[in-house]
């Protein structure tokens, strides 16, 4: 090779040479950083720093949302003195805004609870009837369906739950799952309603041969938080959830995204205050970015409809948030940040069978909705759903329940409830005041406050499917602006 071809001043090797230089002035969204001939300089070298743990702790809130949802479930619970494994809570009659839940329903009768394999040994659970039950780890990951989608196929069974360390022979005569937490969270379903939830029976596999009596703990008329953290304290959330678990629980990138930022197994998290300060700015960042992912999503596969502001909250088709062999990031962040339950059937709906879902944040003119203004929903004739039809709301700051005077802050068709038009149609109003004769078709929302409907079909029919019958947009009606 000849000098000249060596030199920096051959053309080839002066455009590489400007493709892997670094400017000594770089302007980004982080600021202004200076170099020498590429080496940072001055207080450049710590502001790139900060930059760098900012850039961290904004991509460990959204990556982690899941975990810290969870922790702070189980923090909610523990508040209330739900604590063992014999102990249920359940909603009777239904959910209401008296806590802060992400996107309960009210129309149907729910039991939760949590258990710890590290504490009580291996689990048994012993599923009502006719139920529909997940089990999801603590990073609220898929373990196992239980009931009509179980093994079990809806007749009962005892299903018994392995700790990640868990090192014995198998028991017989049980449905049996290993899980990488030593904590599980999990949500019961009965199509019999409160009574049969109360059949559900949990208990050590060392007491099964006299297991504890169930205690069941309604929560309806109670007040507490499962929401995580949108502040510092969020990292915090999570750090619990690490100490608790072993290394082995979380896959190697997030698990050092996490280290980065100084939360590791077996240590303490205690970041000094320029640290704190930045993950204090880092959450509120990707809270917000969350928040622009929820509401306003940017992929197409998003919106149910061209032309319309109706949303999907699960994209992908596939209940690990996998598509052609990639994650899919922004849409796991995007229903975790505002829903619960990872099981294989929210991605894989049957007609007649499980129930579709469909929300917005914005009007018929792209407008985010208010409070303070009154909106109608029409849909069209026969809405496909084989059992009912729900509409509920709620608040876009908890995604929770909407608080109002009416604690059930919905409209269902079940029982007549909503009188249709005239052709068949139904039109729902939402505002601060109830429409004169709608009162029945009425949902109230709160002046200063944004809101968001979740449409749901319990039974989706195949026009729901094929998309040849598809709800209106909100239409905002005339009133003071």
């Amino acid at each position: 090779m000849t000098d000249e071809r060596r030199s920096p001043g051959h053309p080839a090797l002066a455009r590489a040479l400007e493709a892997v230089s670094t400017p000594s002035d770089v302007t980004t969204p982080l600021g202004e950083f200076t170099l020498f001939d590429g080496v940072p300089v001055g207080d450049s070298v710590d502001r790139l720093y900060d930059a760098l743990d900012f850039h961290r702790g904004v991509e460990v809130f959204l990556n982690a949302v899941p975990g810290a949802s969870l922790a702070a479930m189980r923090r909610g619970f523990r508040s209330i003195g739900v604590t063992e494994p014999h102990q249920l809570a359940y909603t009777d009659p239904r959910a209401n805004s008296g806590s802060f839940f992400l996107t309960p329903n009210t129309e149907t009768t729910y039991g939760t609870m949590f258990f710890d394999l590290r504490a009580h040994g291996p689990i048994v659970i012993e599923p009502p009837k006719q139920s529909l039950c997940v089990v999801d780890d603590f990073w609220f990951r898929y373990v196992a369906d239980m009931g009509i989608a179980g093994p079990d196929q809806g007749e009962g069974g005892r299903y018994l739950f392995l700790p990640p360390d868990f090192e014995g022979e198998e028991p017989e005569g049980y449905f049996v799952f290993r899980t990488p937490t030593f904590t599980n969270w999990v949500v019961f379903r009965a199509l019999g309603g409160v009574p049969a939830i109360k059949e559900t029976k949990v208990y050590p596999l060392a007491a099964a041969d006299d297991p504890p009596a169930m205690e069941f703990i309604n929560l309806a008329d109670l007040a507490f938080n499962t929401v995580h953290a949108n502040d510092v304290s969020f990292y915090e959330e999570v750090d619990t959830l690490v100490q608790e678990e072993p290394t082995t629980a979380l896959d190697p990138e997030r698990a050092g995204q996490l280290a980065a930022l100084g939360i590791v197994h077996g240590r303490p998290f205690a970041p000094d205050d320029r640290l704190r300060r930045v993950l204090e700015q880092a959450a509120q960042t990707g809270a917000a970015i969350s928040r622009a992912l929820v509401y306003t999503p940017r992929d197409p596969d998003a919106y149910l409809y061209e032309g319309s502001s109706w949303l999907s909250a699960f994209l992908g088709g596939n209940y690990e948030f996998l598509r052609d062999g990639a994650r899919l990031l922004d849409a796991r962040t995007q229903f975790h940040y505002f829903a619960t339950v990872i099981t294989p059937a929210m991605a894989h709906a049957q007609v007649g069978a499980g129930s579709a879902y469909a929300y917005t944040a914005h009007d018929a003119d792209g407008e985010v909705l208010d409070g303070a203004k009154t909106y109608t929903l029409t849909l069209p004739v026969d809405p496909p759903a084989k059992n009912f039809w729900a509409v509920d709301v709620y608040d876009t700051q908890t995604r929770s329940l909407l608080q109002t005077d009416d604690p059930h802050p919905s409209v269902m068709s079940l029982g007549d409830a909503v009188p249709a038009n005239d052709d068949g149609s139904f039109t729902l109003w939402f505002g601060p005041t109830a429409p004169e004769g709608r009162e029945a078709s009425w949902v109230q929302t709160v002046p200063g406050k944004s809101w968001f409907p979740v449409l749901r079909l319990y039974g989706p029919l195949e026009p729901w499917f094929d998309k040849t019958w598809r709800p209106g947009e909100l239409e905002r009606q005339p009133g003071p602006r």
